[in-house]
Formats: structure tokens, sequence, C-alpha cells
């Protein structure tokens, strides 16, 4: 659901990148240039990034300039708000969890009892 986002987001030369996009757009050898690493190791970390749908380029003669896609970001950010607010015995993937949860609390509730 949110892991692929999560885990692009989670290596620091992405998020290096995520934030320098949200900056200014800037192409690769500009990226390249600024980070100071390798223009495959940067067009690496993007095509995850573009995997994600949170960055996107566009072409401009032999210069690929990117961006963050504000619109997914922000889309990704509401859904996962309403993942968080919704109550989890409505969420079918985690009815087990729900239970077992309900079950540490009644057995908790049981230990203050007799204490």
């Amino acid at each position: 659901m949110f892991a692929e986002y999560f885990k692009a987001l989670g290596e620091p030369t992405r998020l290096r990148i995520i934030k320098l996009l949200s900056e200014k757009e800037l192409c690769v050898c500009e990226l390249e240039q600024i980070m100071r690493i390798s223009q495959p190791r940067i067009s690496q970390h993007l095509k995850i990034l573009k995997q994600t749908g949170l960055v996107c380029e566009r072409r401009e003669g032999q210069r690929r300039i990117c961006r963050v896609d504000y619109d997914k970001a922000e889309a990704l950010l509401n859904e996962f708000r309403q993942f968080l607010y919704q109550p989890m015995q409505e969420m079918k993937d985690f009815e087990e969890d729900y239970i077992r949860l309900g079950n540490l609390q009644r057995d908790m509730d049981d230990k203050k009892i007799k204490n």
C-alpha cells in the first residue's frame, strides 16, 4: 500500500533529491553537480522516485528536467492520513490484529483488577 513510497523516501539520497526538487526544477546534470554523485547513480535514484510518481520529468532538448509531482505527493499524504484515521475494525487487512489488540487490552485490564 504505502511501502513503495516509504522505501523510496527512506533512502537518504532520494530524500535529498526530493528536497532539492521541491526547491527548484533541476536537470540530471544539475543534480549531479549539486550532490557530487555520478549521473548513473542519480538516474537510478530518479528511476525509483519516478516509479512512485513522486517525481516526473520532461525533456528540453537533450536535458531531462525533473520536478516533484505535488499532486501525487498531496494525494499520497491524504491517503496516508485517511489510513491513519480509519478505524482498524473497518479494515479487512487488519481484522486479526484488531482482535488481538482487544484481547491484549482485556488481559491487561484483568491483571489490573487482580492487583
